[in-house]
């Protein structure tokens, strides 16, 4: 293929990606409300108000858009699949599907992960530290952008086991390099784990720090089982 087919190629991957997006984000906004009381639950005990006229609506459709792109996912992964694909070799291509399904699954782990442990740790954190000083009446919108932002950041450092193995496959570090950096590596966790949480509890940034670490030791013996 040209260059000019390559671009055309990939505008019209794109368009089918942002079609997909819009759709997903659509469906999710039809179900706001349940969404948004799912994502509630782990503030149990605590009221919300609407700050500003609209508040409310606009936080809607920030859970949507969240929602539809996470819905939208497998959609934009298949795009982006069958972009690479032609350029790559018969090696490669059975590479491909395991590393995109371990994506996949990480990602959807990091999210049960925050939503499980993480969120409700920081808000336990926030809730009990004044408990007894102050009312807890939050701003909806400053409580979703903390939620969202922790359940994305999380879902993305899940991703570390997968760039470890595309590193590994490309030849550029193998495994007893990864396990010759662990001293950086425990560093680099703890500052991700400080960067990546929207909250200043040491409790969330701790675990985070600590699933970081565990998920690249983890990502060292599955290179070591691919033989690098």
């Amino acid at each position: 293929m040209s260059l000019f087919d390559h671009l055309e190629e990939l505008r019209s991957r794109v368009f089918y990606a942002l079609i997909a997006v819009f759709i997903g984000v659509i469906v999710c906004f039809t179900f706001v409300n349940k969404i948004v009381a799912l994502l509630e639950i782990p503030a149990q005990g605590v009221k919300f108000l609407q700050l500003a006229p609209g508040e409310y609506f606009f936080v809607s459709i920030k859970v949507a858009g969240y929602s539809g792109l996470l819905v939208s996912s497998p959609a934009i992964l298949y795009q982006i699949v069958r972009f690479i694909l032609p350029g790559l070799t018969r090696k490669e291509k059975r590479a491909i599907a395991p590393i995109v399904f371990g994506s996949s699954i990480l990602f959807v782990l990091g999210i049960v992960f925050a939503y499980q442990l993480l969120i409700p740790a920081a808000l336990n954190f926030f809730i009990s530290y004044g408990g007894d000083v102050v009312e807890q009446f939050w701003s909806i919108d400053r409580y979703f952008e903390f939620v969202l932002l922790l359940l994305f950041s999380t879902g993305l450092a899940f991703q570390i086991p997968v760039i470890q193995a595309l590193l590994a496959l490309t030849g550029i570090v193998n495994s007893e390099r990864m396990l010759a950096g662990w001293r950086y590596v425990v560093l680099g966790a703890v500052i991700l784990g400080a960067v990546l949480t929207p909250s200043t509890d040491p409790m969330t940034q701790s675990l985070l720090a600590g699933a970081v670490g565990i998920l690249y030791f983890g990502g060292i013996f599955l290179v070591k089982a691919m033989g690098k």
